[in-house]
Protein backbone atom coordinates (compact mmCIF):
# COMPACT_ATOMS: atom_id res chain seq x y z
CA UNK A 1 0.00 0.00 0.00
CA UNK A 2 3.20 2.43 1.04
CA UNK A 3 4.52 1.73 -1.94
CA UNK A 4 1.37 1.93 -4.58
CA UNK A 5 1.02 5.62 -3.15
CA UNK A 6 4.38 6.33 -3.58
CA UNK A 7 4.70 5.90 -7.02
CA UNK A 8 0.80 7.69 -7.39
CA UNK A 9 2.89 10.41 -5.86
CA UNK A 10 6.12 10.33 -8.30
CA UNK A 11 3.61 10.44 -10.99
CA UNK A 12 1.95 13.19 -9.88
CA UNK A 13 5.10 15.10 -9.34
CA UNK A 14 6.17 14.06 -13.00
CA UNK A 15 2.63 15.59 -14.33
CA UNK A 16 3.08 18.58 -12.31
CA UNK A 17 6.79 19.25 -13.56
CA UNK A 18 5.29 18.41 -17.46
CA UNK A 19 2.77 21.27 -16.87
CA UNK A 20 5.50 23.62 -15.63
CA UNK A 21 7.90 22.76 -18.31
CA UNK A 22 4.71 23.80 -21.02
CA UNK A 23 3.86 26.58 -19.28
CA UNK A 24 7.00 28.16 -19.47
CA UNK A 25 8.30 27.14 -23.14
CA UNK A 26 8.55 29.19 -26.63
CA UNK A 27 7.40 27.60 -29.96
CA UNK A 28 9.90 28.57 -32.44
CA UNK A 29 9.57 28.40 -36.50
CA UNK A 30 11.98 29.10 -39.11
CA UNK A 31 12.03 28.26 -42.55
CA UNK A 32 13.80 24.42 -43.13
CA UNK A 33 15.19 25.46 -46.41
CA UNK A 34 16.75 28.72 -48.07
CA UNK A 35 17.21 29.56 -51.60
CA UNK A 36 19.79 32.45 -52.16
CA UNK A 37 22.27 33.88 -54.95
CA UNK A 38 25.09 35.14 -54.66
CA UNK A 39 25.50 38.88 -53.89
CA UNK A 40 21.72 39.49 -53.31
CA UNK A 41 20.81 39.93 -50.09
CA UNK A 42 18.54 37.00 -48.52
CA UNK A 43 16.46 36.96 -45.23
CA UNK A 44 16.40 34.56 -42.45
CA UNK A 45 12.86 34.04 -40.86
CA UNK A 46 12.59 33.22 -37.30
CA UNK A 47 8.83 33.27 -35.44
CA UNK A 48 8.39 32.97 -31.93
CA UNK A 49 5.40 32.61 -29.56
CA UNK A 50 6.25 33.27 -25.71
CA UNK A 51 3.38 32.54 -23.09
CA UNK A 52 5.00 35.18 -20.98
CA UNK A 53 4.99 38.75 -21.78
CA UNK A 54 7.68 40.38 -23.74
CA UNK A 55 10.74 41.60 -21.49
CA UNK A 56 14.15 43.44 -22.26
CA UNK A 57 15.43 39.98 -20.54
CA UNK A 58 14.28 38.66 -24.28
CA UNK A 59 17.28 37.78 -25.92
CA UNK A 60 17.72 36.33 -29.44
CA UNK A 61 20.79 34.16 -30.93
CA UNK A 62 21.79 33.18 -34.23
CA UNK A 63 24.64 30.21 -34.62
CA UNK A 64 26.13 28.65 -37.84
CA UNK A 65 27.66 26.04 -38.86
CA UNK A 66 29.46 25.50 -42.32
CA UNK A 67 28.07 23.19 -44.31
CA UNK A 68 31.65 21.14 -43.87
CA UNK A 69 31.00 20.50 -40.69
CA UNK A 70 33.12 22.34 -37.58
CA UNK A 71 32.07 23.90 -34.78
CA UNK A 72 29.35 26.47 -34.17
CA UNK A 73 29.51 30.06 -34.44
CA UNK A 74 27.65 32.56 -33.06
CA UNK A 75 26.92 34.99 -35.99
CA UNK A 76 23.99 37.81 -34.67
CA UNK A 77 22.87 38.31 -30.46
CA UNK A 78 19.44 40.79 -29.74
CA UNK A 79 18.74 42.07 -26.41
CA UNK A 80 17.15 44.93 -26.60
CA UNK A 81 19.14 46.39 -28.90
CA UNK A 82 20.86 44.33 -32.15
CA UNK A 83 25.15 42.95 -31.63
CA UNK A 84 25.98 41.88 -35.29
CA UNK A 85 28.92 39.56 -35.58
CA UNK A 86 32.35 41.63 -35.70
CA UNK A 87 34.66 39.06 -36.27
CA UNK A 88 34.32 35.94 -38.29
CA UNK A 89 32.63 34.97 -41.76
CA UNK A 90 29.74 37.11 -41.51
CA UNK A 91 31.53 40.20 -40.02
CA UNK A 92 29.49 43.15 -41.00
CA UNK A 93 27.08 41.69 -42.92
CA UNK A 94 24.02 40.42 -40.68
CA UNK A 95 21.23 43.47 -39.98
CA UNK A 96 18.07 42.99 -37.70
CA UNK A 97 14.97 42.79 -39.72
CA UNK A 98 12.55 41.49 -36.50
CA UNK A 99 10.11 42.92 -33.99
CA UNK A 100 10.16 41.18 -30.70
CA UNK A 101 7.09 42.90 -30.12
CA UNK A 102 5.69 40.76 -32.80
CA UNK A 103 7.16 37.61 -32.58
CA UNK A 104 9.94 37.84 -35.11
CA UNK A 105 13.45 37.09 -34.69
CA UNK A 106 14.66 37.36 -38.17
CA UNK A 107 18.25 38.60 -39.91
CA UNK A 108 19.40 39.36 -43.46
CA UNK A 109 22.40 38.56 -44.50
CA UNK A 110 24.33 40.87 -47.21
CA UNK A 111 26.44 39.78 -50.23
CA UNK A 112 26.00 36.04 -49.24
CA UNK A 113 28.70 33.61 -50.94
CA UNK A 114 28.45 29.83 -51.79
CA UNK A 115 30.98 29.72 -48.39
CA UNK A 116 27.85 30.77 -45.94
CA UNK A 117 26.35 27.20 -47.28
CA UNK A 118 25.40 25.20 -44.16
CA UNK A 119 22.75 25.54 -41.05
CA UNK A 120 21.70 27.95 -39.16
CA UNK A 121 19.94 28.01 -36.11
CA UNK A 122 17.68 30.55 -34.38
CA UNK A 123 17.16 30.25 -30.31
CA UNK A 124 14.64 32.88 -28.16
CA UNK A 125 14.46 33.01 -24.65
CA UNK A 126 12.41 35.02 -22.75
CA UNK A 127 12.54 34.93 -18.89
CA UNK A 128 10.63 32.85 -17.12
CA UNK A 129 10.22 31.06 -20.84
CA UNK A 130 13.44 29.58 -21.74
CA UNK A 131 13.25 26.31 -22.94
CA UNK A 132 11.73 25.85 -26.74
CA UNK A 133 12.71 23.86 -29.72
CA UNK A 134 15.59 24.21 -31.66
CA UNK A 135 14.52 24.57 -35.39
CA UNK A 136 17.28 24.77 -37.96
CA UNK A 137 17.97 26.35 -41.64
CA UNK A 138 19.96 24.90 -44.77
CA UNK A 139 20.90 27.99 -46.39
CA UNK A 140 21.56 27.10 -50.11
CA UNK A 141 23.64 29.72 -52.11
CA UNK A 142 24.25 29.50 -55.88
CA UNK A 143 25.00 31.61 -58.80
CA UNK A 144 21.88 32.62 -60.39
CA UNK A 145 21.93 30.90 -63.70
CA UNK A 146 21.29 32.43 -67.36
CA UNK A 147 18.24 31.03 -67.96
CA UNK A 148 16.85 33.20 -64.89
CA UNK A 149 18.45 36.06 -66.64
CA UNK A 150 16.99 35.27 -69.86
CA UNK A 151 13.55 34.48 -68.87
CA UNK A 152 13.57 38.22 -67.10
CA UNK A 153 14.75 39.59 -70.21
CA UNK A 154 11.88 38.12 -72.41
CA UNK A 155 9.05 38.83 -69.65
CA UNK A 156 9.95 42.42 -70.02
CA UNK A 157 10.54 42.74 -73.34
CA UNK A 158 7.19 41.19 -73.66
CA UNK A 159 5.22 43.93 -71.30
CA UNK A 160 6.96 46.54 -72.97
CA UNK A 161 6.56 45.72 -76.81
CA UNK A 162 3.82 43.69 -76.99
CA UNK A 163 1.11 46.60 -77.37
CA UNK A 164 3.09 48.51 -79.71
CA UNK A 165 2.72 45.34 -82.05
CA UNK A 166 -0.69 44.99 -81.01
CA UNK A 167 -0.78 48.51 -82.61
CA UNK A 168 0.60 48.57 -85.39
CA UNK A 169 -0.75 44.89 -86.95
CA UNK A 170 -4.45 46.67 -86.02
CA UNK A 171 -3.62 49.62 -88.51
CA UNK A 172 -1.96 47.68 -90.84
CA UNK A 173 -5.06 45.46 -91.34
CA UNK A 174 -7.05 48.94 -91.43
CA UNK A 175 -4.92 50.05 -94.00
CA UNK A 176 -4.81 46.45 -96.17
CA UNK A 177 -8.93 46.65 -95.86
CA UNK A 178 -9.13 50.11 -97.08
CA UNK A 179 -6.57 49.35 -99.70
CA UNK A 180 -8.68 46.29 -101.10
CA UNK A 181 -11.82 48.41 -101.37
CA UNK A 182 -10.33 51.02 -103.47
CA UNK A 183 -8.58 48.45 -105.79
CA UNK A 184 -11.48 46.64 -106.23
CA UNK A 185 -13.60 49.84 -107.09
CA UNK A 186 -10.70 50.92 -109.68
CA UNK A 187 -11.01 47.37 -111.32
CA UNK A 188 -14.56 47.58 -111.49
CA UNK A 189 -14.89 51.19 -113.30
CA UNK A 190 -16.41 53.03 -110.36
CA UNK A 191 -17.50 56.67 -110.47
CA UNK A 192 -18.67 59.02 -108.44
CA UNK A 193 -21.89 59.90 -108.82
CA UNK A 194 -22.77 63.78 -109.94
CA UNK A 195 -24.68 64.40 -106.68
CA UNK A 196 -20.91 63.49 -104.51
CA UNK A 197 -19.37 66.94 -103.33
CA UNK A 198 -15.60 67.46 -103.10
CA UNK A 199 -13.34 66.72 -100.23
CA UNK A 200 -12.21 70.84 -100.25
CA UNK A 201 -14.32 72.14 -97.68
CA UNK A 202 -15.32 75.12 -100.11
CA UNK A 203 -17.65 73.14 -102.03
CA UNK A 204 -19.05 71.47 -99.41
CA UNK A 205 -22.11 73.45 -97.57
CA UNK A 206 -22.45 71.41 -94.27
CA UNK A 207 -25.41 73.89 -93.20
CA UNK A 208 -27.39 73.63 -96.40
CA UNK A 209 -29.33 70.56 -97.28
CA UNK A 210 -27.79 69.43 -100.47
CA UNK A 211 -24.53 69.89 -98.27
CA UNK A 212 -25.75 67.20 -95.68
CA UNK A 213 -27.40 64.85 -98.13
CA UNK A 214 -24.01 65.06 -100.71
CA UNK A 215 -21.90 64.21 -97.09
CA UNK A 216 -24.18 61.61 -96.50
CA UNK A 217 -23.60 59.87 -99.47
CA UNK A 218 -19.87 60.27 -99.51
CA UNK A 219 -20.52 58.39 -96.18
CA UNK A 220 -22.16 55.49 -97.56
CA UNK A 221 -19.67 54.65 -100.70
CA UNK A 222 -16.78 55.05 -98.42
CA UNK A 223 -18.50 52.08 -96.12
CA UNK A 224 -16.23 48.86 -96.49
CA UNK A 225 -19.51 47.10 -96.77
CA UNK A 226 -20.96 48.85 -99.85
CA UNK A 227 -20.70 46.92 -103.10
CA UNK A 228 -20.24 48.95 -106.42
CA UNK A 229 -22.47 50.74 -108.91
Amino acid sequence: MRGWAAGGLLRLELLLLYGVCNALSLEIKVDPEVQAFVDEQVTLKCSFRSFSPITQKLTVDWTYQPLTGGRMETIFHYQSVAYPAVVGTFRDRISWVGNVAKGDASIAIQNPTMNDNGTFTCAVKNPPDVHHNIPQTKLTVTHRGFSSQLTSAVLLSILVFLPSAIVVVLLLVRMGRKFGVLKHKKKSGYKKSSIEVSDEPEHTEQGTCPGRMGTWCLQCVDTDEEEPY
